[in-house]
């Protein structure tokens, strides 16, 4: 099997469109939702929360002096809640709907910190994160699957969406956002970290066999015993026994390293190998 390591010129520029497109909106939205907020949940990934945050974002939150709230969601699938530096931080889980109180005391105090005229008593959350660290999940955590947006308001854009969370408390919720300097990024090490924290699908990934090398350089213990294959890491040996495993085959009998490969990524991303 030869790795495919190379990017081609033609899927070099498609990725490069991509994103120079979500570039020109996305950040704009996110300026809105940190300009109209006066607490800001920043959502993480518990498994790779450095990964997940945003530097850039964090700077300007920072400098408008707004308050933050670190969230580690997805901790269902880390064996050990480890301590961080940054705080104030809360580890939940929205599939197994736990930290929801907690979360909501720590909204509490925060609102509580927050001097405000009595016209305008009302309370913004932005809520901030990458793609798929589970913003969505979380609201639904915190006011219910059933809840509706409130509708337009003056001073707020399209594409953010308004939610009631109890009397003079609202959330502001807006798409996955992730870091501008990454927008364009087509280096295989910024590519495989968007597909390890899934803020890349497996389905949108055009070198599957390269982000599986990748993930292999730290996490080969951890998809050997999840497929119970002994490889010594090599991606090679990983690709052609799970092919066998799985019967991904092509004409002729050999192995189909990207449908291997993507099905890696996929049981990756939803959350199946532990670490």
């Amino acid at each position: 099997m030869r790795p495919k390591y190379i990017f081609s010129s033609r899927h070099t520029r498609r990725a490069r469109n991509k994103f120079t497109t979500s570039k020109s909106k996305f950040p704009e939205i996110l300026k809105k939702v940190i300009q109209n907020s006066d607490i800001i949940i920043q959502v993480l990934d518990a498994r790779f929360p450095e990964d997940t945050r945003n530097l850039e974002v964090e700077k300007k939150i920072e400098a408008k002096e707004k308050k933050l709230i670190y969230v580690l969601n997805k901790s269902d699938m880390v064996s050990k809640k480890q301590k961080h530096q940054f705080k104030p931080y809360i580890y939940i889980s929205s599939t197994k709907r736990k930290g929801s109180k907690d979360l909501r005391n720590q909204i509490k105090i925060q609102a509580k910190k927050i001097k405000k005229p009595v016209e305008e008593n009302k309370i913004y959350v932005g809520i901030i994160g990458y793609p798929n660290t589970g913003k969505s999940s979380l609201i639904n955590l915190l006011i219910g699957k059933t809840s509706a947006g409130t509708g337009a308001e003056a001073g707020f854009t399209k594409g953010v969406q308004k939610l009631k969370l109890s009397e003079n408390l609202y959330l502001l919720d807006s798409p996955g956002v992730i870091p501008e300097e990454e927008y364009s990024a087509i280096k295989k090490d910024a590519i495989a970290k968007h597909v390890k924290v899934s803020a890349r699908g497996y389905s949108q990934v055009k070198e599957p066999e390269l982000i599986i090398s990748e993930l292999m350089k730290d996490y080969a213990k951890q998809i050997e015993a999840f497929y119970k294959i002994k490889s010594k890491g090599d991606v090679e040996i990983l690709l052609e026994e799970l092919g066998k495993q799985k019967n991904f085959l092509k004409k002729g009998g050999e192995i189909n390293e990207d449908q291997t490969a993507r099905l890696i990524i996929k049981d990756w991303q939803e959350g199946k190998i532990k670490i």
